[in-house]
């Protein structure tokens, strides 16, 4: 097991290397870059332009060869611990990561909570109540969902409440030591926008694996010995049954980074997704590289702890 995770740990370097070159070439294909954006910035002001396009790549460190740059960036994340400065503005990129980053923490884990809480139960009843109102309720509630785009809902959320009855969710962002009730309810809709979208795929996989578990030949002498269904269910079929299931949860972290990104948008969060999207209409290659950067770290490092967890769940499981 040590060696599994040595060998993973090491394989994740040149994961992230590769990561960081797609995300440093990526971001400067966009039509359009930083110094355009801040020459017609400075002539929408009024302001007397006293250099020309080459003199403000020289000052942004923009007129150097591609590769030159990288290096420097990956030299100031390795060495120096920096993501480095916004072009357009005056912060370091960690100070504005560090500052938006539990805004979009607290949207995901309160997404992935309520994805989980409604998730699991209703698939696992599901399954042992198979070809019931309830399996048949549950499974069309999660074909709706499924169905149903996260933006478009968000969208509804916040355009027909405000025609109708003239409400709207808050947009103000409330500082949870502020006012914790005041945190929850501007929180609060946005997550159940991004779990219930998520609980809709994660409620089929938990249905569809808790009834092939319950097929199986020690589930059925567990119930000739007759033990109880809560014991059956509980102690012998949830534990093997959830192992597919971990994986669904992993890879809904990636789907959630990018779920925020829109939510964060339309309900004004003030968060790492739309820090990103400020950034890419600025052109601010080293705010978008080092979100993006971040992001992507923390899928991989996720995959490693969902690999871990597998050995936990199934005692079958041994990596050497």
């Amino acid at each position: 097991m040590r060696a599994y995770v040595i060998r993973r740990i090491l394989l994740m370097i040149p994961t992230l290397f590769i990561l960081s070159v797609l995300v440093f070439m990526s971001v400067r294909f966009i039509p359009g870059d930083v110094v355009d954006m801040m020459m017609q910035q400075m002539m929408l002001s009024g302001a007397l332009l006293d250099m020309d396009r080459e003199a403000f790549e020289r000052v942004l460190g923009l007129d150097r060869p591609i590769y030159v740059q990288y290096a420097d960036w990956i030299a100031g994340i390795l060495v120096r611990g920096t993501f480095g400065e916004s072009l357009m503005h005056e912060f370091t990129i960690e100070q504005r990561i560090l500052g938006r980053l539990p805004v979009t923490l607290e949207l995901g884990l309160l997404a992935i909570l309520i994805g989980w809480t409604i998730a699991l139960p209703v698939g696992i009843y599901s399954a042992v109540r198979r070809d019931g109102v309830a399996d048949y309720a549950g499974r069309s509630v999660a074909i709706i969902g499924l169905a149903t785009p996260n933006f478009w809902l968000g969208i509804m959320v916040m355009v027909y409440p405000a025609i109708w009855w003239g409400w709207s969710p808050p947009l103000r962002l409330v500082r949870f030591v502020d006012n914790p009730l005041g945190n929850l309810a501007m929180f609060l809709i946005p997550s159940l926008i991004l779990g219930t979208g998520s609980a809709a795929g994660l409620m089929r996989m938990t249905r569809t694996m808790m009834l092939e578990v319950l097929r199986q030949d020690y589930i059925r002498t567990a119930w000739s010995k007759g033990l109880r269904e809560r014991v059956v269910v509980v102690r012998h079929a949830i534990k093997n049954g959830m192992i597919p299931i971990v994986t669904i949860i992993g890879m809904q972290l990636p789907i959630l980074v990018g779920g925020s990104v829109i939510i964060e948008n339309i309900f004004n969060l003030p968060g790492l997704g739309r820090l990103m999207v400020l950034a890419l209409q600025e052109r601010d290659y080293p705010v978008v590289q080092g979100v993006n950067l971040m992001f992507g770290s923390v899928v991989i490092a996720n995959n490693l702890l969902i690999d871990l967890v597998y050995a936990s769940l199934d005692p079958r499981i041994r990596y050497r």
